[in-house]
This record gives C-alpha cells, structure tokens and sequence, in this order.
C-alpha cells in the first residue's frame, strides 16, 4: 500500500469534510460524548464555509490508490490546525506520512516549533512524534464543552 502526499485543491474541499465528519464520529466516540461529536462535527455545515477554511488551511492529501485517506496542514507560524486521519485506515502509516511530510515542510520554512490543540484521541499519536502537553484546555463549542491538549514539538535540537 503506497501513501501519496500532494497538495490540496479545490476539489478536495468537499471529500476532506466527509472524512473529518466520519473520523471524528467514529474514531474520537471512544473519548467523547455523542453530544461533543455532535458539536465538533455537525451534519450540517455551510459548504462554501468549509471550502474557504480549507483553502486557507493548504492542507498535505494524503492519498492511497487515488482515494483520499487523510489530510494534515501546516501553518506559517508552526500550527498544525487539521489532522485527520480516514476512520477505515487507523493504523496503516498514514499519520506517519503526514507528520513526516509537515516536519520536512516545517524545516524547509525555517519553522522552529510546531504545536497543536490536540484532541484527547490524538494525543499519544502526537506524543510518539515527540510532541509535549503543555497545558489541557477545555474549548467551548456549540453548547459543549470539549477537552483538549496544546502540545509542542521543538525542531531546533534546543
């Protein structure tokens, strides 16, 4: 199984919602309640919203045979807002290719430190690549409240 990683376009808007929608319902279920999945990923949702969310994002496609498995983005200033994973490839490396391909780009772009606001599901992924808890965070959204983690990777060797 090849992983490819490209860059987003346009027409990648709409698959990378279903795969946000489905993998935040199915996977993160185990550590939240139905009613913060519902808030954190509501079935309705504006699409022309969305759309211009991802294409400030620019996130990596992660792509097996053609199909979209995943989708992790980088900002200027060390962010990495979406990371997502497809619910039905947990497991086959494709977090890995993200990550590596958002450290490559990070060192490209003389970007010293990433962090994240890392939900309680992802954080040991986060922690095997090295990433740090600086503080937990609970975030007000939709009526809930969600628990989380910002975490930081120094890239420097400091």
């Amino acid at each position: 199984m090849t992983i490819n990683i490209r860059q987003y376009t346009h027409h990648d808007a709409h698959h990378l919602r279903q795969l946000f929608f489905h993998t935040v319902r199915q996977v993160n279920a185990k550590d939240y309640t139905l009613a913060q999945l519902e808030a954190w990923a509501p079935d309705e949702y504006d699409q022309s919203t969305w759309a211009q969310h991802m294409a400030n994002l620019q996130p990596f496609i992660a792509e097996i045979d053609g199909k979209i498995v995943g989708y992790a983005d980088l900002q200027p200033d060390g962010l990495i807002d979406h990371f997502f994973c497809h619910y039905q490839y947990q497991g086959c490396g494709i977090g890995r290719a993200l990550m590596q391909s958002i450290v490559a780009r990070a060192e490209q772009q003389h970007i010293h430190t990433l962090y994240s606001h890392v939900s309680q599901t992802a954080k040991p992924f986060f922690e095997h690549f090295g990433f740090e808890t600086q503080q937990e965070q609970s975030v007000a959204l939709r009526g809930q409240q969600l628990r989380n983690f910002k975490m930081t990777l120094n890239l420097s060797g400091n």
